[in-house]
């Protein structure tokens, strides 16, 4: 037996992890950093892990009252109905559920590039066609409509990140308004916000109320540190918001990261102290690095360092994990997530060594 044909379906890369790097490295995991994959810092949220061990006895049942409570308090906290909030198993889940509820065989859609390589992976799970605008490095990777609408043609999805992965850059609410205003009416217009805690610009939830051709992605792996979990929502206009029903996975988000992301919500000393260390963390990187880089939104710093597999690979033999940006067509490049001031300083050091050396 045949699978049908995947050819086109490239692999998602992930950050390298402290015990990956360590086994083959022969190193001490606790003598690593991981800034590769743009986790917290200061770990998760301390009221989601006593969420979690409360309700670990309670596993046997399925999540039913956990999804709909987190629901209830995500509407509250936008402003929105109940249905207009879709919970999934991160971000990711989100996608895909937008991808099952637009996408016919054969439709198009519009992905960054560079860019998150689950857009193109979930739209081809659903057997759509994938395009790209392209971002550039000679320009800062500005977002602007007019950069996107070059490349559209009657496209069903855009996706647009902001802060955008990898490079940081932001597309701000007035220029996703009127990238919208421009498109058909049956074209949607995927706004990923994955990054929107540590950015000061709006979100694109202010666009619901107006429109329905916009959905906003949000996720609890960031800012809240529960990304092990796979919790993210979507926020929805609501003439489609009923939708969720037919193309929700049953359970598709567990009872623990139910409990743990109602938790995590209220944790507001939490997600300060985590926003303020990355802002502290970007502003360091970005006036220490001895490399060129780029102003970030997220909690990241993208920077050019001339053989980013080379860079990445000695900078490991030194204890500290960085992504190689070469699955992203950018093997001129590395990301350096924000750790803790301590982990930020010595990344730094060892990032400016190699370099130098």
């Amino acid at each position: 037996m045949e699978t049908r044909d995947l050819s086109d379906h490239r692999p998602y890369s992930a950050g390298r992890g402290i015990e990956e790097v360590a086994r083959e490295l022969g190193l001490d995991p606790d003598d690593l950093v991981k800034l590769s994959s743009n986790e917290n810092p200061h770990g998760p949220s301390p009221r989601a892990v006593d969420a979690i061990e409360a309700a670990a006895d309670t596993v046997h049942t399925y999540p039913k009252a956990a999804h709909a409570d987190l629901t209830a308090a995500l509407a509250d906290r936008w402003n929105l109905r109940n249905d207009q909030v879709w919970l999934g198993a991160g971000g990711d889940g989100v996608l895909d559920y937008l991808g099952r509820t637009f996408l016919d065989p054969g439709d198009r859609v519009l992905v960054p590039d560079p860019g998150f390589a689950y857009y193109p992976m979930s739209a081809r799970y659903h057997n759509g066609e994938v395009d790209r605008y392209h971002l550039d490095k000679a320009n800062g990777f500005t977002q602007t409509a007019d950069r996107v609408l070059d490349a559209f043609d009657g496209h069903r999805i855009v996706y647009v990140t902001t802060p955008h992965n990898p490079s940081g850059s932001e597309m701000p609410l007035d220029e996703i308004a009127t990238f919208a205003r421009r498109t058909p009416e049956e074209t949607l217009v995927v706004v990923d916000e994955a990054y929107g805690e540590f950015t000061t610009g709006a979100s694109a939830r202010e666009l619901l109320d107006e429109r329905d051709d916009v959905a906003v992605v949000r996720t609890f792996s960031k800012a809240y540190g529960l990304a092990g979990l796979r919790l993210g929502y979507g926020l929805v206009p609501t003439d489609w918001a009923s939708a969720y029903e037919r193309v929700n996975t049953p359970f598709g988000v567990n009872l623990l990261a139910c409990h743990a992301g109602l938790a995590a919500l209220d944790d507001e000393a939490h997600v300060e102290r985590t926003v303020k260390t990355v802002r502290w963390a970007r502003e360091y990187m970005r006036t220490n690095l001895d490399v060129v880089t780029w102003e970030s939104g997220g909690n990241f710093v993208l920077a050019e360092v001339g053989d980013a597999e080379a860079v990445a690979g000695a900078t490991q033999q030194e204890g500290v994990i960085v992504r190689d940006c070469s699955s992203f067509g950018l093997p001129g490049c590395i990301r350096v997530s924000c750790g803790t001031r301590e982990a930020t300083r010595r990344a730094v050091d060892v990032v400016n060594e190699v370099v130098g050396a």
